[in-house]
């Protein structure tokens, strides 16, 4: 029989409707699945009294008749970027340790409407800003994966969205939210052999989400596959007006809308992304991708974006900017730590309050920020870094005149060591090349498992669509999905 906790969220909810099981009996095998995986540091904070409430509620509506809300039964794990009522959001910072909401994020908050139970809030890179999950204050968070050529080191689960990541792919929990800038769902969806998707900017809102990038930021699911993710997306998306980026637009069926066949869909290859010293296995892989879409029915053409060696460059200048304007008001006056010296006067205290709250990579992102920003140096950096943004989103708009989705690589690299590139930022920075693109013309694109490379650890492919199309960025997905028949999974070491 199959344990309620390697069920995907099609699977409980459908079992759950079925009479199956109970929605409690799904939260308490996924409470104890979290409180046997300390090792993997995936949660700063359980919640299994939320999961078990929420699903007391839906058993409840379930014995009345009534079993209709899209993810009754289902409990989820909540990254600790989204601001939830009466729980501790930290942004994984010690400069909000302790911080309480007295509010709920807009995103969360559907989820909830929609019946989903919260597991707790999962670990990430501090304020989002990382590649491998190293820089949270609480701890790294270690991948489930191992190597399976001898290599014992612990591997990084991916970044910012790693707690997600690790959690969902160590079957602690079916699905969980993540968040976005320039690969955070993506990166660390192909790290451990998940699926994420990072929706067109404007689709999830990003009221009641810690801001690290503002122009940049969008919140997206990550499940273990494609119809997960479309069930998902589908609860988290909508108008808000508290947002003022928010699209006001009717959320689409993306479930109902999944379908495998692309026959009439021209596929592009981007040239530009067969960057120098790729490894031969992305290569190949990248190369059964494009296999498989043929197969699915889709015309392969290659496209030329000019502008991607641009693309890391331009991200790395807009982005630290915005974090350092938005970082400002952590500052020890409203909430969140308060650092008063014996003494001090204001300024004493701001710099004191920001210097113990903040770690390395995100004082190094403020002053890069502050840095690009500051009277000297605007014009020579941040403005120019505007128009690359915008000749690349020009790149993207010409490329859909000769194909409707691309397809690339996730990431340039498997899973690396913890601890292998946190002496080299530009290094870990290199691990966004293929991401960061789609993520400055705010694009929707999706991480789908493609198979395992030579140590045994996954390789992701990704799709990227055209504005607002995420049905077919999930049906290109679901396409792959199909053909790659990704079933490997960690085995339980912790």
């Amino acid at each position: 029989m199959t344990k309620l906790t390697d069920l995907t969220v099609a699977g409980i909810r459908d079992g759950f409707r079925a009479g199956d099981f109970s929605a409690r009996e799904v939260a308490e095998g996924f409470n104890a699945a979290v409180a046997g995986a300390k090792a993997l540091n995936a949660f700063i904070v359980d919640t299994p009294d939320h999961a078990l409430a929420a699903a007391d509620a839906a058993d409840a509506a379930c014995a009345a008749g009534d079993a209709a809300k899209p993810l009754a039964g289902v409990p989820i794990g909540m990254k600790d970027l989204f601001c939830t009522k009466g729980v501790q959001t930290t942004a994984a910072s010690h400069i909000l340790e302790g911080f309480v909401p007295p509010y709920e994020s807009t995103v969360s908050g559907k989820l909830w409407e929609a019946g989903a139970g919260m597991l707790g809030k999962l670990n990430l890179d501090q304020f989002a800003m990382g590649s491998s999950n190293e820089t949270s204050y609480f701890g790294n968070v270690i991948s489930p994966w191992r190597r399976s050529d001898g290599g014992n080191a612990a591997m990084a689960p991916g970044g910012s969205s790693g707690g997600s990541a690790s959690a969902i792919a160590a079957r602690l929990c079916p699905a969980a939210t993540g968040t976005d800038t320039g690969g955070s769902i993506r990166q660390p969806a192909a790290f451990v052999g998940i699926s994420g998707i990072k929706p067109t900017y404007g689709r999830c809102s990003r009221w009641g989400v810690v801001a690290f990038a503002s122009s940049l930021d969008q919140a997206g699911p990550m499940a273990r596959d494609v119809r997960d993710c479309a069930i998902m997306l589908e609860a988290m998306s909508g108008f808000d007006p508290k947002d003022s980026t928010s699209l006001d637009l009717a959320v689409p069926q993306w479930e109902a809308g999944l379908s495998s066949d692309l026959k009439g869909k021209r596929v592009g290859i981007p040239k530009e992304y067969r960057v120098d010293g790729m490894p031969a296995e992305i290569e190949a892989l990248w190369q059964q991708g494009i296999d498989w879409l043929r197969d699915a029915g889709a015309e392969i053409v290659e496209v030329s974006l000019p502008h991607t060696r641009y693309a890391l460059p331009a991200y790395y200048i807009i982005a630290p900017a915005e974090a350092s304007s938005n970082l400002a008001r952590y500052d020890g006056v409203r909430y969140g730590q308060r650092e008063l010296p014996e003494g001090a006067n204001l300024q004493d205290m701001y710099a004191a309050t920001r210097s113990a709250g903040f770690g390395p990579e995100v004082k190094r992102r403020i002053m890069i920020g502050t840095y690009v920003l500051s009277a000297g140096f605007y014009d020579a950096y941040y403005t120019q870094a505007q128009k690359v943004r915008t000749l690349i989103a020009r790149d993207f708009a010409e490329a859909w005149g000769h194909c409707d989705l691309l397809l690339t690589p996730t990431a340039p690299s498997a899973a690396f060591a913890l601890g292998e590139k946190m002496a080299d930022p530009l290094a870990m920075y290199l691990n966004d090349v293929f991401t960061v693109p789609s993520s400055l013309a705010g694009l929707p694109a999706m991480s789908v498992p493609g198979g395992l490379d030579a140590g045994g650890l996954p390789l992701g492919l990704q799709v990227i669509g055209r504005p607002l199309d995420e049905q077919g960025v999930l049906n290109a997905g679901l396409a792959l999905e199909e053909r790659a028949g990704f079933t490997a999974r960690a085995e339980a070491w912790w």
